[in-house]
């Protein structure tokens, strides 16, 4: 029974690396940039859905599209400011850059707000749902079921979509795509646009299942969600959603069964056997890559 709900609670935690992971993986398949700031987005949403609950006393409803809409926008700009201008540069400058955003964005926070942690108001009293005497979290399942459904609207909309073929196009070669008249600087902002969305999302399943904000919160998840990317195939939407899953099932068991402190331990071992296995992923293909 022990290890039933520790395999329910890693599903939980790996919803919401999936959900942070598919922002990941969608900006690198397109512009090839491992965006660092994007788990600090997440930090964005928890705060703007935090100050409109508790000080405008909005319903979450409101306050969850109010934060997407932040995150987008955050999202949007931070392209359109730091990483534009590198588009050319060498990926190392891109990639220093989105160090740099990220602790902005930290600091940031930390003046605005205090670096104390701000309680998250209780949004669902929802009693576990039991099952042959083992109670499901509606928590869990809510945060689960909705990270699944998301990924596979956002797979449809990259192969069924208009924008989405846009956004394969680009990825394949950026050159030729706007040669065929393809806009790519919209179409890469875009694809940030939908990847904060997501991660505005994630912000608010983060925030119900741990109720606590602080300037500093996305960037663990963050971190983890990147290494889920990784681990599944990055730039392979599948692969984001495998990848959190397994992170978040690997952590909890690890928590549950053999120690709290080895628990990051344990979830970077597997990725560096996988990498030493299949350096591009569970669901990668290996590529040649021109220089």
């Amino acid at each position: 029974m022990l290890f039933l709900s520790q395999i329910i609670n890693g599903l939980g935690t790996g919803a919401i690396y999936a959900l942070i992971a598919l922002g990941y993986t969608m900006v690198y398949g397109i512009v090839r940039l491992i965006n660092f700031a994007h788990g600090d987005i997440l930090m964005v949403g928890s705060f703007t859905a935090v100050l409109l609950m508790t000080g405008a006393g909005l319903p979450f409803p409101i306050a969850l599209i109010a934060a997407m809409m932040v995150c987008v926008v955050f999202g949007v700009v931070i392209e359109r400011v730091a990483y534009k201008p590198l588009r050319n540069a060498p990926r190392i400058c891109s990639l220093i850059t989105a160090i740099g955003v990220s602790y902005l964005l930290q600091n940031s926070a930390q003046l605005l707000f205090s670096a104390n942690p701000r309680p998250f108001p209780t949004v669902f009293q929802v009693a576990p749902i039991m099952i042959g005497g083992f109670g499901l979290s509606f928590i869990t399942l809510l945060t689960v079921a909705v990270s699944v459904l998301l990924m596979i609207l956002l797979t449809l909309f990259v192969q069924k979509t208009r924008m989405g073929k846009a956004m394969r196009a680009v990825s394949q070669d950026a050159g030729a795509a706007r040669l065929m008249g393809i806009n790519v600087n919209v179409t890469i902002s875009v694809t940030f646009a939908i990847g904060c969305a997501l991660a505005g999302v994630g912000a608010f399943l983060y925030c119900i299942a741990y109720p606590s904000v602080a300037p500093t919160m996305g960037a663990m998840p963050g971190l983890k969600a990147f290494i889920a990317a990784v681990l599944g195939g990055i730039g392979m939407l599948p692969g984001a959603m495998l990848g959190g899953f397994i992170m978040g099932v690997a952590e909890s068991l690890t928590k549950g069964f053999i120690s709290t402190q080895l628990s990051d331990a344990v979830v970077y071992g597997i990725l560096i056997v996988v990498l030493l296995v299949k350096p591009s992923g569970l669901l990668g293909n290996a590529a040649r890559e021109k220089v």
